[in-house]
C-alpha cells in the first residue's frame, strides 16, 4: 500500500491533515477544567450533526460496535424482545451481539442488497399486543451491500402499529455523511464512531440517547459497568470521563465538528451524493451491476458492485492493494467474492474519486474483465465536471 495514496474502504476514511495535528497533542491534565473546553464543545456538535435539539450525547473510548453494547445494556434487561431485519453483515453482528446477551430476537431475514422491510416490522409490531418488543433495531446504511435504508418509514411503522417500542438506529456509515434527523424521524438511540463520517481514526463511540431512552436507563438490568451512561453523565457535569478519556481523539473530534459544520450539513450532504453518483454511473458504464436493487435504496457513502460470473471480486482489491498501492473493500459474509466495494464518505473530493475509479478500471482491465478502459472515468467526469462550452465551443 501507498500512504500517498487516498483510500476507497468504507473506513476508517481519509483523514485531512489538520485532524491528525488535532489529535497528535500534547499531554494534558484530563481532570482539569481545560478539558471540559474540549468535550463539551464535542457534546453540542454531535448533536448538532444529529440534527436533535435535546438528545443527550455519549462519547465512548471504542468503536461502533461498543456504541451497539452502549445502546442496548443501558436500556434492556435479560430476556426483553428485539426486531430486527437481517440484510447485511453489520446489521447481522448486532442482531449476533443481542443474542449474546440473552435478548428475545425476532429476525426479519431480507435479501443482501435489499433495505429493511418496514411493512414486515408494522405487522409484527401489530401483532405483538403484549409489547414484548422492547426495541426495534435499524441499519441506516448496511456497509456491506450497499444499501440505505428508510428510517422514516421505520418511525411510521411503528407509529401506525401504536406500539411503544423504541428505535435504535445504527448510523456508523451513515452520520456526518448522509442526512440524518434524530428528531423528525423519532429515534430513540443513534450510534455512530469516529472512523468513517468524522474523518478520525477508530477508537470513538458517539451515540444519541432520546428522553424516552433515558427513562429506559433507570429500569434496565443488562450488565454494563465501563459503558454505563450514567457514569458518564456525572462525570460529564464534572468537565471528566469517569476514567480516563481519549484526549487527543476527543481534540479530534472538536475540529472535525467544527468543519463539518462550517461546510453546511446540507452542504456535506450534497457533496457525499454528488460523489457518490459519479461511482454509480461509472459502474454503469462498466456495464457492471451494484448489489442494492434499487436507486432508492443508493447509499452515497459506499457503492458495493457485483462483478460477473466467473470473476472474483476479491481478486479486484488484491491486485488494487498490490499492484497500484490502492485500497478499495472485500466482499463480506454472502457477499464475500461476489462484489467489491468502492467507499466514498469523510474526506473526499471529486478528483480524489477520479483517482480511484481509474485504478478500479485498470485493475478490472488486468484481470480481463469486459471493460473499456476510460469508460467509467469518463462518465463519472461527466457528472463531475462544472464548466460548460463556451457559445463559439458550442457552435463549432
Amino acid at each position: 500500500m501507498s500512504f500517498q495514496n487516498p483510500v476507497f474502504i468504507p473506513g476508517p476514511t481519509n483523514m485531512p491533515e489538520a485532524l491528525r495535528q488535532a489529535c497528535y497533542m500534547p499531554t494534558i491534565d484530563h481532570r482539569s477544567p481545560v478539558f471540559g473546553k474540549i468535550l463539551h464543545p464535542c457534546l453540542d456538535g454531535v448533536r448538532k450533526v444529529l440534527r436533535s435539539e435535546s438528545a443527550k450525547i455519549f462519547i465512548f473510548p471504542s468503536t461502533g460496535t461498543g456504541g451497539w453494547e452502549t445502546a442496548l445494556t443501558n436500556t434492556l434487561s435479560p430476556g426483553d424482545g428485539v426486531l430486527a431485519a437481517r440484510n447485511g453483515m453489520f446489521s447481522h453482528r448486532w442482531i449476533d451481539m443481542c443474542q449474546r446477551h440473552g435478548l428475545d430476537v425476532t429476525v426479519v431475514e431480507a435479501a443482501w442488497g435489499e433495505g429493511i422491510p418496514a411493512d414486515r416490522y408494522e405487522e409484527i409490531l401489530r401483532a405483538d399486543t403484549a409489547h414484548e418488543i422492547k426495541v426495534v433495531l435499524a441499519t441506516h446504511n448496511e456497509t456491506a451491500t450497499g444499501v440505505r435504508s428508510d428510517i422514516a418509514a421505520v418511525r411510521r411503522a411503528l407509529d401506525a402499529a401504536g406500539h411503544p417500542a423504541l428505535l435504535f438506529v445504527d448510523g456508523v456509515s451513515s452520520i456526518a455523511s448522509m442526512e440524518f434527523r434524530f428528531d423528525d424521524w423519532g429515534v430513540d438511540i443513534a450510534v455512530t464512531g469516529s472512523q468513517k463520517g468524522f474523518m478520525l481514526p477508530a477508537g470513538l463511540a458517539i451515540l444519541g440517547f432520546s428522553d424516552k431512552a433515558m427513562k429506559a436507563v433507570e429500569t434496565a438490568r443488562l450488565p454494563r459497568t465501563f459503558f454505563d451512561v450514567r457514569d458518564m453523565m456525572k462525570g460529564y457535569a464534572a468537565n471528566a470521563f469517569p476514567y480516563t478519556p481519549p484526549v487527543g481523539l476527543m481534540n479530534g473530534l472538536k475540529l472535525s465538528l467544527d468543519m463539518l459544520l462550517e461546510e453546511g450539513l446540507d452542504e456535506v450532504h450534497a457533496r457525499h451524493h454528488r460523489i457518490a453518483e459519479g461511482v454509480r454511473r461509472a459502474v454503469g458504464a462498466w456495464g457492471l451491476e451494484l448489489c442494492a436493487v434499487s436507486p432508492d435504496l443508493y447509499s452515497d457513502t459506499v457503492t458495493a458492485v457485483r462483478t460477473p460470473e466467473g470473476h472474483d471480486a476479491t481478486d479486484i482489491v488484491t491486485v488494487a492493494a498490490e499492484r497500484y498501492g490502492m485500497a478499495f473493500g472485500v466482499g463480506l459474509g454472502e457477499v464475500a467474492g461476489k462484489v467489491f466495494r468502492i467507499g466514498h464518505l469523510g474526506s473526499l473530493t471529486d478528483a480524489m474519486m477520479l483517482s480511484g475509479l481509474g485504478v478500479a478500471e485498470m485493475v478490472m482491465v488486468d484481470l480481463g474483465l469486459p471493460i473499456t478502459l476510460g469508460s467509467g472515468v469518463a462518465a463519472a467526469q461527466e457528472h463531475y465536471r462544472h464548466g460548460k462550452a463556451a457559445p463559439a465551443e458550442a457552435a463549432a
